[in-house]
């Protein structure tokens, strides 16, 4: 069984006049909230084998957050996943090394909310807001295996879900 994570990047800058999309920073809530998540991850025993990211600074910056914080060897990057649809993001998991057991992809939306509907079921989540993570099982023995459908959304977390368990 496979094990997919697919997270929207954490909070990030419009305050940045003249500055490309591609070249946006956290804010200082995503600067917050990333931590506060790899905790969380962490806390839950997830170990991927692979990160991989869009190339765009916000992802990046999330993304290395995470993995500082899970205690993770390194991530890669690629321009392919920078606003990428969720069938394109689908077609870069289905490539992946058959020696990842664990993997976790960080992007944008609306490709991520579309490659975790299109996983799990259309409906499965109403939204996929900042920082989102969907941890996925696939019940699959090669990551070309993957179609719609197969997977099982294990959990949902947020920035908020983590608020709401921190406050009870």
């Amino acid at each position: 069984m496979k094990k997919l994570l697919l997270i929207r990047h954490a909070k990030s800058s419009w305050d940045s006049p003249g500055a490309s999309d591609f070249d946006r920073p956290l804010d200082d809530r995503g600067l917050r909230d990333a931590p506060v998540m790899a905790r969380a991850l962490a806390g839950r025993d997830v170990r991927p084998d692979l990160i991989f990211a869009s190339a765009a600074k916000r992802t990046r910056e999330t993304a290395r957050i995470l993995t500082e914080g899970l205690n993770a060897e390194e991530f890669s990057t690629s321009e392919s996943l920078y606003l990428a649809s969720g069938k394109q993001i689908l077609r870069e998991v289905a490539g992946l090394d058959e020696k990842t057991e664990t993997a976790m992809i960080i992007g944008h939306n609306p490709g991520m909310h579309d490659a975790v509907e299109t996983l799990c079921g259309v409906g499965t989540v109403d939204s996929f807001p900042t920082l989102a993570v969907a941890r996925i099982e696939l019940p699959v023995e090669f990551w070309g295996e993957i179609s719609p459908r197969v997977g099982i959304m294990t959990e949902l977390l947020t920035p908020a879900t983590l608020e709401e368990v921190a406050s009870s």
